[in-house]
């Protein structure tokens, strides 16, 4: 493993333009990380903490694929849920006339209807257990099945739907059944506080969720955190919820999001079976907005950050926090770029798609190169 100077130089660009304070980059082929860096700052205010390798970082929507999705998928291979089984099955709060025919499939693939966000703290006023019947109580944006409307509630529902069916907190389902038995030692839900140094820092308060609150209507919230986010979930939501829900919450390193990727490739997951992995690169939601598959965007979508170098059944996810995952199942490869673009920045947030793109580019040309020299050497010998 090594550090490339095309992609740190790219990096250590938009870092030093402001996007984004710290980065940390792995890239991985075939079960061997063969690039990785460290850049930045993962911490500029109060003080400066420089950034590393083994820096945790809050992962924020990678919760949804790689806890929310994964648990769900364990579920469907045992023969506890099955893709198309109604949710109000398994959450009262959904048997309505206008929500009881939703799927777990919908759900997965963000074609339930549901809007993709609002202020749940707001609409319970206060009150976490309510949060399943608000988002029931919420009037659907379309009819089931007709659109991709990428919707954090769908994935906050399914976390609930989760903890009722097993009777286990979601921090404690992902901890038994995904972290203990892959052996992840950094990565978690609600990061002790001695562990703070370590993590990368994001927003101070929540200003950009107070917009969005104004935005949709649903007033002001007086509880929103003004305070440095750091150590804890940057999501309101998902604080809410106690810090770990369906959607958000995830704490962990570049490495060990690695180990937790591994788990979707058909050849190496210790946690699913080849027939469960091959579910992630099939497009569930073929003719509309982007191509889907369970928990995952596929690179077949129009304008996808994983860019125009990545086969169409690729799939991958964008965290709020700056971070991104992809997984290239054709030649068993990964690309993680974790960032902290809300920390030390004023709104708006730096948009930072097209610098995923332009690392996954840059990525797939470096492991072409690699390859080259590799064969050059061999022939050489």
């Amino acid at each position: 493993m090594s550090r490339n100077d095309q992609l740190s130089a790219l990096l250590q660009q938009h870092i030093d333009a402001g996007e984004f304070p710290s980065a940390v980059y792995l890239v991985a082929e075939r079960d061997e990380i063969l690039f990785a860096d460290a850049l930045g700052y993962s911490v500029i205010e109060p003080y400066r903490v420089a950034n590393k390798l083994d820096t945790i970082y809050d992962l924020a929507s990678l919760t949804k694929p790689l806890i929310t999705t994964l648990l769900c998928a364990r579920r469907i291979e045992l023969g506890e849920l099955t893709l198309d089984s109604s949710v109000s099955h398994y959450l009262a709060e959904f048997d309505r006339t206008d929500k009881q025919m939703i799927t777990i499939r919908e759900l997965l693939t963000h074609t339930s209807g549901l809007p993709a966000w609002r202020p749940l703290y707001l609409l319970t006023e206060d009150e976490p257990e309510r949060a399943a019947g608000a988002i029931a109580g919420l009037d659907l944006e379309y009819k089931p099945g007709a659109r991709v409307i990428y919707s954090d509630l769908g994935f906050i529902a399914l976390g609930i739907l989760l903890e009722r069916y097993t009777g286990q907190r979601l921090a404690e389902l992902a901890k038994h059944e995904i972290f203990e038995p892959l052996k992840l030692e950094h990565t978690f839900f609600n990061p002790e506080i001695a562990l703070q140094t370590g993590i990368a820092a994001c927003e101070t308060g929540n200003a950009y969720e107070l917009d969005m609150c104004t935005q949709t209507g649903a007033g002001e919230y007086q509880n929103l955190r003004q305070r440095l986010i750091w150590g804890e979930v940057h999501d309101g939501n998902a604080y809410f919820l106690g810090g770990a829900a369906g959607h958000a919450g995830l704490f962990s390193t570049a490495h060990e999001t690695y180990l937790l990727a591994q788990q979707f490739f058909a050849d190496s997951s210790k946690l699913l079976n080849r027939e469960t992995c091959q579910m992630f690169r099939e497009n569930m939601t073929s003719g509309l907005e982007e191509s889907r598959s369970i928990g995952w965007q596929l690179a077949a979508t129009q304008d996808s950050t994983g860019g125009a170098h990545l086969p169409p059944d690729s799939f991958g996810h964008n965290g709020f926090t700056g971070t991104s995952l992809w997984i290239d199942p054709e030649h068993r490869r990964v690309f993680i770029l974790l960032t902290n673009r809300t920390h030390a920045h004023a709104l708006p947030f730096a948009n930072i798609n097209a610098v995923r793109r332009e690392f996954h580019s840059v990525a797939v040309k470096t492991l072409s190169d690699y390859h080259t020299e590799n064969e050059t050497t061999d022939d050489t010998e």
